[in-house]
């Protein structure tokens, strides 16, 4: 049996951006996301991490979901963010359903971490509340055992697992018993820049990753896709060396940093999206001048493979 979802071409996680007066402003949400879509993403997951679901109320998620299902209408899979406590994660999931989405990226529970056999139920238990693919996420207080995902993996509201980790070893055998179901589950790489580890979890069976730099510079995100789809090597490491490696290296200064430049970046880029929650921090001036500069050099690199 194979999931009912499918994505072709990189997974897009948008931002929530927030207004004057600090709520999701959905009309400035509705423009980020469909000025993507021309870039031609795989998938688009709001109201997950890039876009602070870990600061969202669960009407605010309800409305960021609704607002991304109506601004593609169809033409790509949405994968909604739901999480956190049981309840809550209950919640958002039937408002997912209701709104429209196609699937569900089930993030991990708050605060308390139980057994493995305790995860598994409330992972189940929160798939039985809705109608709608679950991709379970793999970090924090949601660590799964190869064994547990053997049992996931049987379940059919179950449609992927997302790793966080990067623990590839054990990344390794969670595929591998995943696949002892038959079933065809989406294995995505979810670490921070994904663009820098997506070739070590390619060689373990995980082809997608997701992917806020796309959010923010889309045309080189897009690029460095399909370099790696057609398997040129060579463009994809130049790209990681000019422009991801930079990245990385400025992400890593400040915690929380993997959503905090890609709003930062947007707004340099003149989208008014505001600053991130708390207790997230946003880049100090000199920071964002440095993050300019990347942005610069990774809009020479696009320039440059277009005339290549």
């Amino acid at each position: 049996m194979t999931s009912p979802l499918a994505f072709d071409g990189v997974l897009f996680f948008p931002v929530t951006p927030f207004g004057a007066g600090g709520a999701p402003d959905l009309d400035l949400l509705a423009e980020h996301v469909g000025s993507r879509l021309e870039h031609g993403p795989g998938g688009v997951f709001p109201a997950c991490g890039t876009g602070e679901f870990h600061a969202l109320s669960t009407g605010e998620v309800d409305a960021v979901v609704r607002t991304a299902v109506e601004v593609v209408n169809g033409r790509v899979p949405v994968i909604a963010g739901a999480g956190g406590a049981l309840g809550q994660a209950i919640e958002q999931a039937r408002n997912a359903a209701d709104a429209g989405a196609d699937g569900i990226l089930l993030l991990p529970p708050y605060l308390v971490g139980g057994t493995t056999a305790g995860l598994v139920a409330w992972v189940e238990q929160v798939a039985a509340a809705s109608p709608l693919p679950v991709i379970v996420y793999h970090r924090a207080t949601a660590r799964f055992t190869a064994d547990a995902m053997r049992r996931l993996a049987a379940n059919p509201r179950i449609a992927g697992f997302k790793d966080g980790t990067g623990d590839i070893g054990l990344t390794q055998e969670i595929v591998l018993a995943a696949g002892e179901s038959g079933r065809e589950l989406h294995f995505f790489n979810g670490l921070l820049t994904a663009e820098l580890t997506q070739g070590a979890f390619r060689g373990i069976g995980v082809p997608l990753y997701s992917s806020a730099a796309f959010a923010m510079i889309p045309e080189l995100a897009a690029a460095h896709y399909r370099a790696y789809t057609d398997g040129d090597d060579a463009t994809r490491e130049h790209l990681l060396r000019e422009f991801y490696v930079p990245l990385v290296n400025l992400r890593d200064e400040t915690p929380g940093f993997g959503v905090s430049l890609i709003k930062a970046g947007l707004r340099l880029q003149g989208l008014a999206v505001g600053s991130v929650r708390p207790p997230l921090v946003d880049p100090t001036p000199e920071q964002e001048a440095r993050l300019g500069v990347i942005l610069d050099r990774g809009r020479e690199l696009v320039a440059e493979l277009s005339a290549a």
